[in-house]
């Protein structure tokens, strides 16, 4: 049976591409997402472009009990996932602490840590039984930095941080690896998102240099997923070559 490959987040950006470069490598996939009608597309394309099968899964990482429900009804030969690719997370919002909007600030928790951590106690324990298994915890270089006005995202992806040196802890008696993925700036629907859908603030983010694109982490994430055996990536810092951190920039202006 071909390997199975689970992402989160899968109808745009990094999930999408890893969902792409999984099937152009032969993985079974199931994609989870908040927008029916992308996932049931997004589907028929990789079905039409790569012979694999692919199992789409609607729901929203924040809801715990849809999380469970979705997940748990899969067929038994669905839940041997060789990897999970915890993509889901965003980031709303670029206030100070002071005027920092609440609904913001709980859409970015119960995303990047809450759904993130419901997804892994399921996923885990499957992978607990095969005695084998993957995770992927996409983070930030947010996780690693903090920023100006960047406060409740920053501490989301600092959690994400913690979390993955925890699970490779307690997932080590188990064998199951585990990778953090730390990207700079990538050029996605990120900055749209963040600024609740004003594109023009958005595409300002990504003036006067070359930022990464989704293809990039997409394929740095297969690359630690195809290392032999004995191999883990424990955690990995990726941007752009004009980015050398959240400070530091070669911008032409």
């Amino acid at each position: 049976m071909s390997k199975i490959a689970l992402i989160t987040g899968a109808t745009s950006g990094i999930g999408k591409a890893c969902a792409e470069i999984y099937a152009q490598n032969g993985y079974q996939l199931i994609i989870t997402g908040r927008r029916a009608d992308r996932l049931a597309e997004f589907k028929d394309q990789l079905e039409s472009d790569y012979p694999v099968k692919v199992k789409t899964l609607c729901f929203d990482v924040r809801d715990r009990n849809e999380v469970e429900k979705n997940l748990q009804a899969l067929s038994n030969d669905l839940k041997k996932v060789d990897i999970l690719i915890n993509n889901a997370g965003l980031s709303q919002g670029l206030d100070s602490l002071q005027n920092g909007n609440l609904d913001d600030w709980d859409t970015m928790i119960d995303t990047n840590i809450k759904g993130l951590l419901y997804v892994s106690k399921i996923v885990s324990n499957w992978m607990i039984a095969e005695k084998k298994g993957h995770i992927v915890n996409i983070g930030s270089i947010a996780g690693k930095e903090v920023y100006a006005n960047g406060n409740v995202y920053c501490a989301t992806k600092h959690a994400v941080d913690a979390l993955n040196k925890a699970m490779r802890i307690d997932l080590l008696p188990h064998g199951i690896k585990v990778t953090g993925i730390h990207p700079g700036a990538v050029e996605t629907e990120f900055s749209i998102v963040r600024f609740h859908g004003d594109e023009k603030k958005a595409a300002k983010i990504y003036e006067g240099y070359e930022p990464l694109v989704a293809q990039d982490i997409a394929e740095t994430i297969y690359f630690t997923t195809s290392r032999p055996s004995h191999v883990n990536i424990n955690d990995l810092v990726i941007m752009p070559t004009a980015q050398a951190s959240a400070f530091y920039w070669n911008k032409e202006v």
